[in-house]
């Protein structure tokens, strides 16, 4: 288990993520989808929710936003920082605890279904794509 970005940052926020994921041929791929917001690649994260554990959390997000379904681990494959971009344009210091997320069903509508690109990835193109330091080393290390 990768676990970096020990060092908490003041007034910083949990968020779950999932690291969806699948086979293509022996190799295994990556889903990354587009932030609303600038259009970066990221995974799919959002805050806690009430009633859900932190995967199950993570596996809501993976639906909300590309609607995939699936099996997730619940024990996190690594954390990393960032901060979210907020609507009166500050930033919100933020902990992303990653789950790993087994791709097993692409729902044909979801929640945010339009609202963003998405896009599989080998191991190499997903670290390459992402901006945090701290997820392109888990992805990295999860290939």
């Amino acid at each position: 288990m990768l676990w970096t970005g020990a060092v908490k940052m003041p007034g910083q926020k949990k968020q779950y993520a999932a690291l969806a994921w699948r086979y293509a041929g022996a190799n295994r791929e990556v889903l990354l989808i587009s932030s609303r917001d600038t259009g970066r690649w990221v995974i799919p994260k959002g805050w806690p929710i009430k009633g859900l554990s932190p995967s199950e959390t993570a596996a809501r997000e993976a639906y909300e936003e590309a609607g995939l379904g699936g099996q997730v681990d619940k024990k996190p494959i690594g954390k990393f920082e960032y901060g979210k971009r907020l609507d009166d344009g500050g930033v919100q210091p933020c902990s992303v605890e990653v789950f790993a997320l087994e791709q097993m069903i692409q729902h044909p509508t979801w929640p945010e279904q339009g609202q963003r690109n998405m896009q599989w990835f080998s191991i190499p193109e997903a670290a390459k794509a992402v901006q945090e330091p701290e997820l392109k080393e888990i992805i990295r290390k999860f290939g």
